[in-house]
């Protein structure tokens, strides 16, 4: 919970993390100090023992004393190296705190070639779900709703086109999750035919996608067993999972990376999604994951549907088509709320 507005959240979250990037930049400075230490701390070893080895070579000390001149020498240079190696290991630790207290803000890329859809293609077209014999599956009828005036078509065929955007709007229990899953070739209700042109990726509200015993790699790789590693790592990369954070497991990602991860195998998968089907998909997202999201939507170059009760995401979505469900009316097209 904050206190404050919107402004004031945002303000607090920017400089929050202005400091945590201060405190990133001075651990990397510790780091790097501590490293040439070392370095400076062997160099200088290095030069004692040759200095001790000439000298024992010179015969001036007896073997004896440069026996325990020896030992001395070497139980110092441990020493050194230990406190050396452990100065470091230390520093390295306070980085990685640091750089767990940033925030992975930055936005992600999706301009994804093979997701592109030439405009005027039919990627689908959908009957039987108009008018008072549309029912989700297990439900039953509800009260007659009085029609609004920005109801002024019924569709007895729904058609998307191109890279049309689209939302899908109602209330809920009208169905608009049994409607995704019927496009998504997940059990359609009776009567609804479906009829794609055009590869499908479903994004369902539970983000339940990834195997959470297997890396964020290996997810991506089994929905894209062509690639290679290098190519899915490469690609993994536009999704801010770079270097190690690619090899973590599924189920150790927090939730904005969970989201981003999902995101990732949908359009990463092979061969691409040119229809996107989005269920409710910023219910679970914080402010920066919600960003991403459109940000991701900006550059995505294929056909979208979503069903959202977030009208500001919607707009920010560039929508061009909007539609309601309910069960009175079925699917119909309304003017942009």
């Amino acid at each position: 919970m904050y206190g404050g507005n919107l402004q004031d959240y945002e303000d607090l979250l920017a400089a929050e993390q202005a400091a945590a990037e201060r405190a990133v930049a001075a651990a990397a400075a510790d780091v790097r100090r501590q490293r040439r230490d070392l370095v400076d701390a062997q160099v200088k070893q290095a030069r004692r023992d040759r200095q001790g080895r000439k000298l024992a070579a010179s015969g001036s000390l007896s073997k004896a004393a440069a026996s325990d001149r020896k030992r001395s020498a070497q139980e110092s240079a441990g020493r050194s190296r230990e406190l050396h190696a452990e100065r470091l290991q230390a520093a390295r630790g306070r980085l990685d705190e640091a750089e767990h207290t940033v925030r992975d803000d930055a936005e992600i890329r999706v301009d994804l070639p093979g997701t592109a859809v030439p405009a005027g293609r039919t990627v689908l077209t959908l009957t039987g779900v108009s008018g008072p014999d549309w029912h989700p599956a297990g439900s039953t009828p509800a009260p007659p709703i009085t029609p609004t005036p920005t109801v002024p078509l019924t569709l007895a065929e729904f058609i998307v086109r191109g890279p049309e955007r689209i939302a899908l709007t109602g209330p809920n229990g009208a169905g608009k999750t049994t409607l995704l899953r019927a496009i998504a070739g997940q059990a359609a209700p009776p009567g609804v035919g479906v009829r794609l042109g055009a590869v499908v990726g479903y994004l369902p509200q539970r983000l339940d996608l990834l195997d959470d015993s297997l890396t964020v790699v290996d997810n991506v790789r089994a929905a894209a067993p062509a690639a290679s590693v290098n190519e899915v790592r490469a690609s993994l990369a536009r999704f801010l999972f770079r270097g190690e954070r690619a090899d973590r497991m599924a189920g150790t990602l927090s939730g904005g990376e969970r989201f981003r991860a999902v995101l990732a195998a949908l359009l990463l998968a092979q061969p691409a999604p040119q229809l996107l089907l989005l269920d409710e998909p910023t219910n679970n997202l914080d402010l920066a994951s919600v960003r991403q999201l459109s940000q991701a939507l900006e550059d995505y170059r294929g056909a979208i549907l979503v069903a959202s009760h977030d009208l500001p995401f919607l707009r920010s979505a560039g929508i061009t088509r909007w539609l309601r469900l309910d069960r009175e009316a079925g699917l119909t097209a309304i003017e942009p709320p």
